[in-house]
């Protein structure tokens, strides 16, 4: 596999970085993104890792899915891991990509040495009331309107609102967001809040022998900053908390972050 390539294993999206023979390190973007809001930190990553960054099954440019049930798409990434011959590797989840990442350890074991969660919500008690953007773009009863009227503009101003500092937002990122059907983003939604409200990620990951680096923007406006502090149950748990930052980690503090990872999986 050379340098910065991209391929599709079992309908997945995957764009390599950094060299094939370096220790691999899977990125698994949130809900209403895609692999491209990584892009800030994986020049840094991919100078000790091979950066493997996919686009989750039924978004960005993977194919569709009829179900966005995290186990399953767990089960896909787990389908393109074995495919690519890739595991075992560090998982590095951000927002509800932590879902698919404590899944897919839940799963198969076999695959994930550690992991790294950014901005991941522990439970559904520590949502805070969402920017009102994200409610006009989410729910009735303008939901559905506002998604299909949406700008180039009213996206990255949607992103912005989750954001604790000013960001610049890759295009290919607005791009991929242009491409969700409204649909498919609310189906996105409920099947993260059944993941969380069935049993909480803490929860989950305790249960686990899985080396575990949380890191929490101070100021995130979706999940209750303090809420990073429920992962102390998992045995040997790292949390960090990022002053000034809010909820989207790899565009506010990218160099931040990948130093954080770097240093864990060092």
């Amino acid at each position: 596999m050379s340098e910065n390539s991209v391929e599709h294993s079992q309908g997945v999206h995957a764009v390599h970085n950094g060299s094939p023979q370096a220790a691999p390190l899977l990125l698994i973007h949130g809900s209403g993104a895609s692999g491209a809001c990584w892009a800030p930190m994986i020049p840094a990553l991919a100078e000790r890792h091979h950066v493997v960054t996919i686009d989750l099954p039924g978004l960005g440019s993977s194919a569709p899915v009829t179900s966005y049930d995290i186990p399953a798409q767990a089960g896909r990434v787990a389908a393109m891991i074995d495919g690519l011959g890739l595991g075992p590797l560090t998982v590095v989840g951000h927002s509800s990509g932590g879902y698919v990442a404590t899944s897919l350890a839940e799963q198969r074991p076999d695959l994930v040495t550690s992991m790294v969660l950014l901005s991941t919500g522990p439970g559904l008690e520590a949502l805070l009331p969402q920017p009102a953007i994200i409610r006009a773009l989410s729910g009735p009863p303008l939901g559905r309107l506002t998604w299909a009227l949406r700008s180039d503009k009213l996206i990255r101003k949607g992103i912005s609102a989750t954001c604790a500092v000013h960001v610049d937002i890759p295009d290919e990122l607005i791009a991929d967001l242009r491409g969700l059907p409204y649909r498919d983003f609310v189906d996105v939604l409920r099947c993260n809040g059944e993941y969380i409200s069935e049993r909480s990620v803490p929860e989950r990951l305790a249960k686990l022998d899985v080396p575990l680096l949380v890191v929490f923007g101070a100021a995130d406006p979706r999940w209750d900053p303090a809420s990073a502090n429920e992962y102390a149950v998992v045995p040997g748990a790292r949390i960090e908390l990022l002053p000034g930052i809010g909820h989207v980690t790899p565009l506010e503090a990218p160099e931040l972050a990948a130093k954080l990872v770097l240093e864990f999986t060092a």
